[in-house]
């Protein structure tokens, strides 16, 4: 079965070791960024089966148009990974209210509209997969970082709420926990501090074990974190 996915906020690190993993099993992919030049470089590396989609995804109009471009490509969209975040490492009393906002469109808001563009595609046809990658601070707040902290709280909570309305339909949403900095294109492997990184290529393996996982065993969250930790 050729799978057709979207993978929005594809960028250095997970975002194209996802790409790259997805076009290896055999699925045709839409790559979402605003970086166009980027896209363009990646799109052209993995081949026929990815198409780079310079997309907003706060912007419903780009949205729109970036799937509509998807599904004319490769037809109708099965898989999304809502990936993207707005960074704000910023705490209570240095933050803006611009780049709150910005934080929570980032990660709430495009994840919401790219969920929305591609769950009819899914409902018509035999369900499909939408996962949303998290971070602890989903699951608890981060110091200094009350933005982003808040729009892992919102997607995290947009997701469970997703899995309970479209898991009876066929559709298996997922929330992924990610504990730790992921490994930076420019660290070497066999350096000794490459080891406090977490491996994209391992967590992308993860991500696609969501994909293929039968119904009967549809995970709502995945926690990759090495130990949980209490409030």
């Amino acid at each position: 079965m050729t799978r057709t996915a979207v993978i929005a906020g594809v960028g250095l690190g997970l975002g194209e070791s996802l790409a790259r993993k997805f076009v290896d099993e055999g699925c045709q992919v839409g790559l979402f960024a605003r970086s166009a030049d980027y896209l363009e470089d990646l799109a052209d590396d993995l081949g026929d089966d990815a198409v780079a989609v310079p997309t907003d995804i706060t912007d419903p109009e780009q949205v729109e148009a970036g799937f509509r471009a998807v599904r004319d490509e490769f037809g109708p969209v099965d898989v999304l990974v809502n990936h993207a975040s707005g960074g704000a490492w910023q705490g209570l009393r240095e933050i803006s209210p611009d780049a709150f906002e910005r934080a929570w469109r980032v990660s709430a808001i495009g994840a919401l509209l790219c969920s929305q563009a591609a769950v009819d595609d899914m409902l018509a046809g035999d369900g499909g997969t939408i996962i949303f990658t998290g971070a602890t601070s989903a699951v608890r707040g981060r110091e200094g970082a009350i933005g982003f902290s808040a729009a892992k709280f919102a997607v995290r909570g947009m997701a469970e709420s997703m899995a309970r309305e479209l898991g009876p339909e066929g559709i298996h949403v997922a929330h992924v926990v990610i504990d730790g900095g992921i490994r930076p294109p420019d660290v070497d492997e066999s350096d000794r501090d490459a080891v406090a990184y977490l491996d994209p290529d391992a967590i992308a393996d993860s991500y696609w074990h969501l994909v293929t996982q039968d119904r009967s065993s549809w995970t709502l969250e995945l926690d990759l974190r090495p130990h949980v930790e209490e409030f």
